[in-house]
């Protein structure tokens, strides 16, 4: 199956949490280039909300319904993330059963192709959107 157009956070900050690779059915992919406003100190440590947010937004994009949210993670760190590296996050929805509840295995590597964190996004597609009255 071929690549699918993007549905879903149409207007994220690609400096911050990345910019779209690829979207077929059920999967994503995400890249996100470090930047200095991402140090957190002189060892050039990569504070880790910019990883989580670049695998949030991969889980989004890989279910890709427009009122897609995230319910919970649990989410494992695994290597530390420095200002030189570039980070492809890997999105597969691995169970959409219902429709409404989506769970998103997500695992996000260095350049080095090292996994650097994995998580498990518990998402929902509601039926509006969440801030809709």
């Amino acid at each position: 199956m071929g690549e699918i157009r993007q549905n879903t956070h149409l207007l994220t900050s690609k400096k911050l949490v990345g910019s779209v690779v690829t979207i077929k059915e059920g999967a994503a992919e995400v890249s996100l280039k470090i930047t200095k406003e991402m140090i957190v100190d002189d060892y050039l440590l990569v504070h880790g909300g910019f990883v989580f947010g670049l695998a949030d937004y991969a889980a989004m994009v890989a279910i890709n319904e427009p009122t897609v949210v995230l319910g919970k993670a649990e989410v494992k760190f695994i290597k530390p993330v420095i200002e030189t590296d570039e980070l492809t996050a890997i999105a597969n929805v691995t169970d959409n059963s219902n429709g409404k509840k989506v769970m998103v295995s997500v695992n996000v590597f260095n350049a080095k192709k090292e996994v650097v964190f994995e998580g498990v996004f518990v998402c929902f597609v509601l039926e509006k959107h969440i801030l809709e009255k």
